[in-house]
């Protein structure tokens, strides 16, 4: 897939408590990503802090334009399951950082 084919990046951080990731990646595969996959489809991918501020979990969803975005977050929101993750998890999230990026288009990697 081109970089440019879903223009808009919703890139998530969430700092989990410490000692709490195992768990927190275990509720979240088991709650989220069910609902996750059916209302926002498949992720650009997850990542976990190496270097930096640590406890830390990434991950990336791609978006048409900001209408996809709002329709399919509208979906996740509203699934009827969704409750029970945010309360399964509500303990082991510390901090909630939501960024909206966007593509920018490099003429050099047109010509490679």
């Amino acid at each position: 897939m081109n970089y440019l084919s879903k223009p808009l990046i919703d890139h998530r951080i969430y700092t989990i408590a410490l000692r709490k990731m195992p768990e927190f990646l275990e509720v979240f595969d088991r709650l989220a990503m069910p609902i996750l996959l059916q209302t926002l489809g498949h992720p650009v991918g997850f990542y976990t802090s190496l270097v930096g501020p640590q406890n830390q979990f990434v991950h990336l969803w791609a978006y048409d334009d900001l209408a996809d975005y709002e329709r399919r977050c509208k979906a996740r929101d509203t699934h009827p399951d969704f409750p029970a993750y945010l309360a399964a998890s509500a303990h082991l999230i510390t901090v909630q950082e939501t960024r909206l990026i966007k593509a920018v288009e490099m003429p050099s990697l047109a010509l490679r």
